[in-house]
């Protein structure tokens, strides 16, 4: 079942309530490897926010953003932020929830983070699914790679204008 409307997805702050469903997340090893359980990242640091994707109030994906120091890895340019710890649960997958979060995240980054004009992530390069999420939705490569815990990363940008 493919989703036709945003109205079953919705990009929300974490709140304490998510927790539970959030640690019972599970991704095969074919994926986990590429990407942090939501478990893993409940403790942030200031300028870290963490982002539940929700099917009707169900919490089904998560992301951090980060307007840390960390993003300076990435870009010079000070007004982006980071996405990185994407992941929606095995479960949920296959239903659409990871594009239209996508798709959701300019609104969403331009309602609660105005000054943000530019997103950037990290995607390995062994990871074709995730490039293709993310390019299909507006990412394009900068060209610029950066080498992670298992290989190569390309470095995608999304411009929020």
């Amino acid at each position: 079942m493919r989703l036709n409307t945003s109205e079953e997805v919705q990009l929300a702050f974490y709140r304490e309530e998510h927790l539970d469903i959030l640690n019972r997340f599970e991704l095969p090893e074919t994926q986990a490897k590429f990407t942090a359980l939501p478990k893993e990242k409940v403790a942030v640091s200031d300028g870290q926010y963490r982002v539940v994707i929700l099917s009707k109030k169900v919490p089904v994906g998560f992301f951090l953003l980060h307007s840390t120091k960390r993003v300076s890895e990435y870009t010079t340019n000070p007004h982006a932020m980071l996405l990185t710890a994407f992941s929606i649960d095995y479960k949920h997958q296959g239903k659409g929830y990871a594009k239209q979060a996508m798709v959701d995240l300019k609104a969403f980054i331009t309602t609660h983070f105005p000054d943000c004009n530019e997103v950037v992530l990290a995607v390995n390069h062994k990871n074709l699914p995730a490039q293709n999420l993310y390019k299909n939705v507006g990412f394009v490569d900068t060209g610029e790679r950066k080498i992670g815990k298992i290989g190569e990363q390309l470095i995608l940008r999304l411009e929020m204008k």
